[in-house]
This record gives structure tokens, C-alpha cells and sequence, in this order.
């Protein structure tokens, strides 16, 4: 004979329970997850990262590189006899093909990168991007025509030919004539390559960080369907619905070919470090070539160390709309941009969290600007280094 089983009370507190269904189906709104990365995209990072190791190496020590070796290299290449080699000929495949025309190649990689760098983080405002980026390109364009012929103008007017004649009293009639024209010849060499370099790392500056817009993006998507004011500061809050639409855009569409670009002009800058060490060892004479390089830093630092910094226009690289990058050259106007970090607030070290190739580890807490760790339902994008 079976007896009937007693009902517990519902108020006993050691029962336990599954909640319903219905309980549980009524959480409210998405978090945003990270996506899956496939191998393709972690492989490109991988590459991203060496080619960031490798162009943003400290620009203080670089410069000083360039002055320290165009004095010593240039001044044992002097008093020294080198074997000559296929690099000493001044009709080498790098010299034919690249050297002389250093600054196409610049401005084949720069001018499209910039164009869609500054696209996205301009909210495609053509007066923003012409204004206040591509003119940093014309600028750098007008510096190297002056210095190129000013060079030229200088080994005319202050050489002589090796015949001594009448008519031979200019460079063009002396060479032509199968002569020799010694002059003062200030390295165009020198000073292409260098400046071509710098430009090319401060021009590619804008993709520090270039990530994180899509993390912004991400985030942003979320607050404006469901209004969460507890979501972390985005840089993209203030983007009207039409720029924000474009960012999301305009970032999925150019980003493979920003990527590409950047990994080019990486190599380019490889490339003129190289030329440049076979111009201190071949050709010219140390004045000229310490000369020559000298300008071009110069030239860099009046424009991308002073003039961008403090001018309305034109700005340095990455300054747009919305402010995805912080640093030095920002360091007057730039919004604090949330952090990440782990879960032990140890893991922090002065308010950075640890990353992995330029991409933070741990994507589960906020930090603040003092540091201190608290629980976010989001994941939040890195902070800008």
C-alpha cells in the first residue's frame, strides 16, 4: 500500500530548485561577446605586431641612429678602402628602380592609407580629411621639391669642371661634354631616405590602436539598442546615428586594405634603412651626407614635433571625430578611453593591463583612471598605449 507523499514548503530554505522556464528566459537585452578569431585573422595580427615591433621602435633612438652612423659609417667609408660590391653601382636594381624614385613610392603607399585612415575616423568629411591630413602629405611634398633643388642649386653654382674652358662653366655643359663637375653635393640621398622613413612612421601612427575601434564600435551597437547607461565611456558616443553608421561601415570595408598598405609601407621603411646604410658606404663624402640627413630630421621634426602639435590644421595622424588614440603627441587633448584587465587588480601596472600582441589577454573587468578594478557586463576595448 502506497502512501502519499508529503508536500514540502515552498519557504523550507534548504529546498532546492530548478527555476523555471519562464524565470529564466526573462533576462533582458545581449551582452556583446567577442568573436571567434579564425587563424587567418590571428596570423595577420602575428604580422601586424612584428611590423609594429619593428616601425614604432622608439623614434628618439632611431634619429639618433641616423645622426650616429651617417658621422661614423660615412667617416670610415671615407678613410677606408671597401670592396666594391653590386650595391657600389649606382645602376643596381634598388638604386634604378626604387631610390630614384623614393618619393613616388611614398606617396603611393601614403596617400591611399591616409585617405582611408582618415575616412573612417573623419566620418567621411572630406574638408576634415583634405584639410587637416592630406596636406600633411602636400607639406611633406613641398619640403623634399625645395630641398632636392636647393641641393641641386648648390652643386652648381659653387663646383667647377675638371676641363678647364669656357664653355664649360655650367654643370649641364660640363657633363655633357663627357667631363667631370666637382661640387659641393649635399646627399639627396640622405636626405629622401631618412625623411622618407619618418614620414612613413608617423603617417602609419593612425593604426595604433586601430583595433580597438572595432571593440568601440561593438560596444556602441549595444548602448544604442538598449540604452545601458552602464556601459563604460566610448569615444563614439557623441557620433551622430549617420556617422556612427558610417564608422561601422566604412572600418569593416577599409580595414584589410589599410592592413595591407601598413605591411608594405613597413617594408618600404626596411628598405630606405638599407639603401641608406649602402649610400653612407659608397657614395658621397661624410659632410655631405651628415648634411643632407640633418636637414631631413629637421624637416621631420619642425612639422610632425611642433607645427601638427600645436596648429588647428593640419593635425597629426589619427585625430578625427572621435579620439581612439592617446599618447604624447595627444597629450593636451586627449579623452580617457576605458581599460581592461583581469580579474586580480594586481595584474595591473600603472593602470595597463597585460596584452598579447598589441590585444589585451583579459576582457572581463573595467579599470578606472585610478586603477581600481570593478565588474563590467561588457567586454570594454583596450586602452590606447
Amino acid at each position: 500500500m502506497t502512501s502519499k507523499r508529503k508536500a514540502m514548503p515552498s519557504q523550507n530554505p534548504k529546498l532546492n530548485y530548478r527555476p523555471s522556464t519562464t524565470e529564466r528566459n526573462e533576462a533582458k537585452g545581449t551582452k556583446p561577446t567577442l568573436q571567434v578569431t579564425s587563424m587567418k585573422e590571428i596570423f595577420t595580427l602575428m604580422i601586424l605586431y612584428v611590423c609594429k615591433k619593428i616601425l614604432f621602435y622608439n623614434t628618439t633612438y632611431r634619429v639618433m641612429v641616423y645622426l650616429g652612423c651617417l658621422f661614423l659609417v660615412s667617416l670610415i667609408a671615407d678613410v677606408s678602402t671597401l670592396p666594391r660590391s653590386y650595391l657600389s653601382r649606382s645602376d643596381n636594381v634598388f638604386n634604378q628602380y626604387f631610390v630614384k624614385f623614393a618619393w613616388a613610392w611614398n606617396l603611393l603607399l601614403t596617400v591611399p592609407y591616409v585617405l582611408m585612415t582618415s575616412y573612417v575616423y573623419c566620418c567621411g568629411e572630406k574638408d576634415k580629411i583634405i584639410k587637416n591630413h592630406l596636406l600633411r602629405i602636400a607639406i611633406a611634398t613641398g619640403f623634399w621639391y625645395f630641398f632636392t633643388g636647393f641641393f641641386n642649386y648648390i652643386e652648381s653654382s659653387y663646383g667647377k669642371c675638371n676641363v678647364k674652358n669656357v664653355e664649360f662653366n655650367t654643370k649641364v655643359a660640363c657633363l655633357k661634354a663627357g667631363n667631370f663637375w666637382s661640387g659641393f653635393d649635399i646627399s639627396g640621398h640622405s636626405f629622401i631616405l631618412i625623411y622618407g622613413s619618418l614620414l612613413l612612421l608617423e603617417e602609419t601612427r593612425s593604426i595604433i590602436n586601430w583595433d580597438s575601434i572595432k571593440d568601440y564600435i561593438r560596444l556602441e551597437e549595444h548602448y544604442r539598442a538598449t540604452r545601458d547607461t552602464a556601459l563604460s565611456t566610448n569615444p563614439l558616443r557623441s557620433l551622430t546615428n549617420e556617422e556612427f553608421a558610417l564608422v561601422q561601415t566604412s572600418y569593416d570595408k577599409y580595414t584589410p586594405y589599410i592592413r595591407m598598405l601598413f605591411i608594405s609601407m613597413t617594408l618600404l621603411s626596411m628598405l630606405w634603412d638599407f639603401m641608406l646604410l649602402c649610400t653612407m658606404l659608397y657614395y658621397h663624402v661624410m659632410v655631405e651626407k651628415f648634411l643632407g640627413g640633418s636637414l631631413a630630421i629637421a624637416a621631420w621634426f619642425i612639422t610632425y614635433r611642433v607645427w601638427y602639435v600645436v596648429s588647428n590644421t593640419p593635425k597629426l595622424p589619427g585625430d578625427g571625430n572621435f579620439r581612439y588614440i592617446t599618447g604624447r603627441a595627444f597629450a593636451q587633448t586627449s579623452a580617457s578611453v576605458p581599460s581592461t584587465s583581469r580579474r586580480r587588480t594586481g595584474s595591473i601596472v600603472n593602470g595597463r593591463e597585460p596584452t598579447f600582441m598589441g590585444r589585451p589577454l583579459y576582457t572581463n573587468r573595467n579599470v578606472s583612471n585610478d586603477g581600481n578594478a570593478s565588474d563590467i557586463n561588457e567586454d570594454a576595448p583596450a586602452n590606447s598605449r
